[in-house]
């Protein structure tokens, strides 16, 4: 059983544009043994780019997480001390935050960024 964190462009791929997944990662995305998370962070930066028309994403990001069988990431004040004392390897403070719950929640962070391979936290490659 694993234990996923999808980064803010591999959740957007799960719901649109599922090609752009590596086979192996959509069958573990898709296999009900494994938890599959979403931070609430992803949603704060698909509503951020939104908003500035750097992005075009559904309105009713909430319940597709549910729909899709994907479970709720909350943002906690421990993550946020931990993405604070992160590095500066990664200035995205969107990316900082899901690398530090990553690392807290021993999560593995699977992502296409390649900066995120400079911090000490598991990924799987998109």
């Amino acid at each position: 059983m694993s234990r996923l964190l999808l980064d803010t462009h591999t959740f957007l791929w799960c719901l649109s544009d599922v090609e752009q997944l590596a086979e192996d990662t959509r069958a573990a995305i898709a296999d009900p043994h494994n938890d599959v998370f979403v931070s609430a962070i992803t949603g704060w930066e698909i509503a951020v780019k939104r908003a500035k028309g750097r992005l075009v994403a559904p309105d009713n990001l909430s319940m597709l997480v549910e729909e899709k069988g994907f479970t709720h990431l909350p943002l906690t004040f421990h993550h946020a001390e931990q993405a604070g004392s992160l590095p500066m390897h990664h200035r995205d403070p969107f990316d900082r935050f899901l690398i530090a719950q990553a690392q807290t929640e021993g999560l593995t962070l699977v992502t296409r960024d390649g900066l995120i391979r400079r911090y000490d936290v598991a990924i799987m490659e998109v």
